[in-house]
């Protein structure tokens, strides 16, 4: 009888141990508050249009992550700039949100912090059209917070976002955008 309890418990401590790590890889992390903003600088103008309201999901379990922003979130230091981005380019009434899913690759010990460099692929949709985006990223585990931050390149032609020739050399060709996030767990 004796034999068969620590059986048991030996069995069961086993199990756990198969068990706990795989949920704490499971957790997901969210924010409603993450951060989006895009750049622009040539000799004529900078454009800058950032968006502190961005849904962030992180699977950590399965490494999958997903974005959305509302377009008209992203807020210009001229009205004017914030007018043509919703009415004329992104056309926000019709289009209203940009979104990205994808997975990132790395390792990150969500049981200790530090940072962690990773490697981020997915698709970007915006103005109806989806492309694959890849870029290298920092997810950092701070205080049971995964905190991420990022940077890529887009071109507006490669999502149909056209640009008038009167102002084609105020914008430039590739818009930087970068990404920081500050997730907890779900």
């Amino acid at each position: 009888m004796k034999y068969g309890r620590i059986k048991f418990v030996v069995s069961a401590i086993f199990c756990l141990t198969l068990i706990r790590p795989s949920a704490a890889y499971s957790q997901l992390y969210s924010t409603r508050s993450g951060f989006v903003g895009f750049y622009s600088k040539t000799v004529l103008e900078d454009i800058i249009g950032e968006n502190d309201q961005v849904y962030v999901l992180i699977d950590a379990g399965k490494k999958n992550l997903a974005f959305a922003a509302l377009l008209k979130g992203f807020a210009f230091p001229k009205q004017l700039m914030q007018d043509h981005f919703n009415e004329n380019y992104v056309e926000s009434d019709k289009y209203p949100k940009a979104s990205f899913s994808g997975a990132y690759t790395g390792d990150v010990a969500l049981d200790k912090d530090g940072a962690y460099k990773v490697s981020v692929k997915g698709n970007l949709t915006l103005h109806n059209v989806t492309k694959p985006i890849e870029t290298s990223a920092t997810l950092e585990v701070k205080a049971g917070h995964l905190v991420g931050v990022a940077e890529f390149k887009v071109k507006p032609e490669d999502f149909n976002i056209s640009i008038p020739s009167v102002v084609r050399d105020k914008i430039d060709k590739e818009i930087t955008v970068k990404v920081k996030i500050d997730c907890v767990t779900k």
